[in-house]
């Protein structure tokens, strides 16, 4: 089996899994409980904490544990939107953002909220102008995300950024899911305010991840009910789930750039072979892009369908993400950068790990290609 969807899941690392079953079954305790028992548990949430903050380069009481980035960027985006409604209604996002920010922006327009949809280029990229544009006087809000999840473009995060230090009004919010030890990014340098990382795109456990609010910032909780989580998430910790997603982020930080330089020689070499072959068109631009994330159109042949066939060889990719693949429902990434209706409905994405191997590439092309002329014999 060759697995090439890591950005929809990674497997775990082996000390990751060591480190959520040692506290789930030793140190089991509340951290809310006033006894030993759930003090040594509080413990175990505060060093986590720490750790995260000193990997991130922040304050550990920016710091809130979620259950990923699902929750993160509704967290973020629902939440300065409640707090701040009355200084302005008026928020901004892109055409291609992951569904976990797209929906709730369509929620608070059902809400009364106004929202700009930023366009992106042919290639996949927001122009900082078109977002300086864009801004108005009761603008609250803005979210952008770091690296695009179905074709990889690294969108202009600092220069946004310094665009909208001008701006103290305007929160900015980005979605750093698919860039964590991908793509090197200062949360402080970049004055972002909200930032959304998931555990288990970086070989953590589903169902973990955080959301860094800086300082200053207010939300209006999602969840309520006691005081967890620094009065912004209420609910009893999944303990276990916090230690191992500090234990997931000190393993990736630590050997990011020397992984991050591996995929891209990968993904380099996969590119130059696949785009040997006449029906495969590149939607991701290698320049300006993620290491992990290629994504190609392949002529004539849906790329459900294709998944399916390829799975059979024993070589894992995707269509969308995996949070929309299901819906059956073309990219809206693909389809925001001009693509036609059949080129978006068509498109596969491969996505690798440091886990993935050169030697895996030969048979993952040769898979590819197989595939493509079993189908053409049927498909015409």
């Amino acid at each position: 089996m060759i697995y090439l969807d890591n950005s929809a899941t990674t497997k775990p690392y082996d000390e990751v899994i060591q480190s959520f079953t040692k506290v789930a079954t030793t140190y089991y305790g509340n951290p809310s409980s006033l006894h030993q028992f759930g003090v040594q548990a509080e413990n175990l949430m505060t060093k986590s904490r720490e750790q995260v903050g000193q990997l991130l380069h922040v304050s550990p009481k920016e710091i809130i544990f979620t259950s990923g980035g699902t929750e993160g960027n509704n967290m973020a985006i629902k939440g300065v939107a409640m707090k701040y409604k009355n200084r302005g209604r008026h928020i901004i996002t892109t055409a291609i953002e992951h569904d976990s920010v797209h929906e709730p922006f369509k929620q608070l327009q059902e809400l009364g909220f106004d929202v700009t949809y930023l366009p992106v280029s042919r290639d996949g990229f927001v122009n900082p102008h078109d977002l300086k544009s864009a801004i108005r006087p009761e603008t609250i809000l803005v979210s952008i995300m770091h690296v695009n999840n179905e074709i990889g473009t690294i969108q202009p995060i600092e220069e946004i950024g310094e665009i909208l230090k001008e701006y103290p009004t305007v929160l900015y919010h980005v979605d750093h899911v698919q860039g964590i030890g991908k793509v090197p990014l200062s949360l402080r340098g970049a004055h972002i305010d909200l930032c959304t990382i998931s555990g288990h795109k970086i070989h953590g456990l589903k169902g973990t991840g955080i959301l860094y609010i800086s300082q200053g910032v207010e939300l209006s909780p999602l969840i309520s009910g006691g005081s967890q989580e620094l009065q912004k998430r209420s609910g009893t910790e999944n303990v276990p789930g916090v230690v191992s997603f500090a234990k997931a982020l000190r393993l990736t930080m630590e050997h990011a750039s020397k992984n991050s330089n591996k995929m891209k020689k990968m993904q380099s070499e996969l590119k130059a072979q696949l785009e040997k072959h006449e029906r495969i068109i590149m939607n991701t631009s290698v320049e300006g892009s993620a290491p992990h994330i290629l994504n190609f159109t392949v002529k004539g042949i849906k790329g459900e369908v294709f998944v399916h066939a390829l799975e059979e060889k024993g070589v894992f990719v995707s269509t969308t993400s995996a949070c929309s693949s299901k819906r059956q429902k073309p990219s809206k990434t693909l389809l925001g950068m001009g693509k036609s209706y059949e080129e978006a409905d068509q498109s596969i994405r491969i996505s690798l790990s440091h886990v993935n191997d050169f030697n895996e590439i030969t048979p993952t092309v040769n898979a590819i290609f197989t595939v493509i002329e079993e189908l053409k014999k049927v498909m015409g």
